[in-house]
């Protein structure tokens, strides 16, 4: 017997990882997550120097118009009780087309699979979205690969940032 789409999933999380859960934001959360927000991404600042563009370089007050604003659900990842990342997933044009940015994970979780079981969450979460889309640093091979491996396609969009950084932009759509 056929099991459902929700109980394949919840169990596939529960086995792999204990339970992935995600917890809207709150004003409260933000100076912790501002704070993660930096650690995840200052390596690729310090790497690329896209100083414009990544995240580790915006304002407290970014975060927090992100956690404010109406169009976007900025969730908390909580793994065991641990805060690990964040993702925030925003309406383009309601209620179709859903905008990824950012999402981040702390460095000592990365490289677990999270981010994928974050990504199979998101898409159980918004059942009406006919399309998911982010960008991502395209030198950055294991971002791509990830994206790639969960169904996104790249798009004709690329932005050269700077002579080592060029942003690339992933659609799925279902």
């Amino acid at each position: 017997m056929a099991r459902s789409s929700s109980y394949s999933s919840y169990y596939f999380f529960k086995r792999a990882f204990k339970l992935v859960t995600l917890e809207k934001a709150t004003e409260i959360d933000a100076e912790v997550l501002f704070q993660m927000q930096i650690d995840s991404f200052s390596p690729l600042l310090n790497k690329y120097k896209d100083y414009e563009t990544n995240p580790a370089n915006e304002s407290i007050e970014k975060t927090i118009l992100r956690i404010n604003n109406p169009s976007n659900n900025f969730y908390k990842m909580i793994i065991d009780s641990n805060l690990v990342g964040a993702i925030c997933i925003s309406q383009k044009e309601r209620p179709y087309k859903f905008w990824i940015s950012p999402m981040f994970i702390h460095p000592i979780y990365q490289g677990k699979g999270i981010a994928k079981k974050v990504l199979i969450l998101i898409e159980e979460m918004f059942p009406e979205a006919r399309s998911f889309e982010l960008a991502t640093i395209l030198e950055e091979e294991r971002n791509c690969f990830l994206y790639e491996k969960m169904g996104y396609k790249r798009t004709e969009v690329i932005k050269k940032l700077n002579d080592k950084t060029t942003l690339i932009y992933y659609k799925k759509e279902r």
